[in-house]
């Protein structure tokens, strides 16, 4: 269930505004041109943030804040104020409202800090979906995706996350499969018990044994002391085969035997001990040909893999990477931190061999060597020259050069603006000649999509 959120605001068109954005990035919007029109909406559809202009005729924003607080006090109210009335905006706060943002406010700080609402509210940007709707069964406040692959994915663990199913989650490096099997974990009725990660490939081959299974005192040279394995380790909890298609083909069939008969023998043993564990597995490689080339066995498959769970790569998620990018500012403490022109674009278009965790890396990255303000000339070289960067592709000279796999349209006209814009050196009244529309068609179209001079220094 996608959560509401209402807009009051009495300026037709910055509610117009606020709505695209809201919209774009996947919330639920509702929207009401008076105060009065609002509290009415708010009785009837709970949305779970309210964002409230603080001047309007008739109820103003300090009335909408105090009727919508005598009916939830866990809504969240954000309110609109402009420069230089941030005092009322403060006061507004002391009596109950999140936060505030100014006109003319950024895109990008608006929606990042409605996501902090969402998060505070138990919700997230990434899933868009209630806790309560999930039964509490999923934790999706650091799996972000908004995406049609990343809501299937989050439909399958509030499914299965309670049951005691084995799962194979399958996905290339950095798609954040631990992070998937680790919510799947704290959302079942195992979550009181340990969680037991072991890297099948990290291990050499004749230590991998020993790992899973444990061994007794002398089992082989080196075997000097008792050692529990991980299996026993996780007993009563979810034990997490990470990258299990690099297991052994030798070690394949004890792995099966302890899934089938729920036992263990340590190496070098003849006790068996009888456990209780749900496997959740996980693997890089392409389990299909791991199968046809005969190094993985067919029946451990079908025993790992009774629930299949596929993650996408973020190439095909690229609606996601906004939302990404705005959680790991987040997560890194720069809440405040700005993109300029093209930036976003840059990093739709690259093809991520490294996935999330690589978009991570250089957000981290650049938040320490570029600080708060983020331009198309800090992202490497690697990114740009495949990307789509103003004055280059896609709308650089008379042709517009569009990948093969597509491109968003809303995107195509954002970095056909900010080039005009460029082009002009920001002069509008020349770029919307350039363009052939209106100046102030030109206007809403920066308002729309938050393209601000390289010099502007919203507040």
């Amino acid at each position: 269930m996608t959560p509401k959120i209402l807009v009051i605001d009495d300026d037709a068109s910055l509610r117009r505004v606020l709505e695209y954005n809201l919209q774009e990035v996947g919330y639920h919007v509702l929207s009401a041109a008076s105060g009065e029109e609002g509290l009415q909406l708010f009785a009837e559809e709970a949305p779970v943030v309210v964002i409230t202009d603080m001047k309007m005729p008739g109820v103003d924003g300090m009335q909408v804040l105090k009727g919508i607080k005598e009916r939830s006090h866990e809504t969240l109210v954000i309110m609109i104020t402009a420069f230089g009335t941030v005092d009322v905006a403060v006061e507004a706060m002391k009596a109950g409202a999140y936060d505030y943002i100014t006109k003319p406010f950024n895109r990008d700080e608006m929606l990042l800090t409605v996501a902090k609402a969402l998060q505070l509210s138990g919700l997230t940007a990434e899933n868009s979906r209630l806790k309560a709707e999930l039964a509490d069964k999923s934790d999706f406040r650091t799996i972000i995706g908004s995406s049609k692959g990343m809501e299937r994915v989050f439909e399958i663990v509030s499914k299965v996350a309670d049951t005691d199913a084995s799962i194979l989650i399958t996905g290339e490096s950095g798609t954040g499969k631990e992070l998937v099997a680790r919510s799947i974990h704290r959302y079942s009725r195992r979550c009181a018990a340990p969680f037991v990660a072991i890297n099948c490939a990290a291990i050499p081959r004749d230590l991998l044994e020993s790992e899973l299974f444990g061994h007794v005192k002398g089992a082989f040279t080196g075997a000097i002391k008792e050692k529990t394995g991980k299996f026993q380790l996780a007993d009563g909890g979810t034990l997490f085969l990470d990258e299990v298609g690099e297991l052994p083909l030798e070690l394949q069939p004890k792995l099966l035997r302890a899934l089938q008969e729920r036992e263990v023998e340590p190496v070098g043993g003849t006790k068996t001990y009888k456990l209780d564990v749900r496997v959740v597995a996980a693997t890089n490689l392409d389990i299909d040909k791991a199968l046809a080339d005969a190094t993985f066995r067919e029946d451990l498959y079908y025993r790992l893999a009774v629930i299949p769970l596929h993650l996408p790569p973020l190439r095909e998620r690229q609606g996601d990477i906004s939302l990404l990018l705005h959680y790991f500012c987040a997560k890194y403490g720069s809440n405040r931190v700005k993109f300029g022109s093209g930036v976003l674009a840059a990093l739709t278009s690259y093809r991520w061999p490294g996935n999330v965790r690589e978009l991570e890396n250089l957000v981290e990255r650049l938040l320490i060597m570029s600080g708060d303000t983020i331009t198309i000339n800090d992202l490497p070289d690697k990114i740009c020259n495949g990307a789509t960067a103003p004055g280059t592709s896609p709308c650089s000279g008379n042709v517009i050069n569009l990948p093969d796999e597509g491109y968003s349209l809303e995107q195509l006209e954002r970095e056909v603006v900010a080039y005009a814009l460029e082009h002009n050196l920001w002069n509008q009244t020349a770029a919307a000649r350039f363009l052939r529309i209106p100046r102030h068609t030109l206007l809403y179209r920066m308002e729309k999509y938050g393209i601000l001079p390289p010099s502007h220094t919203d507040r």
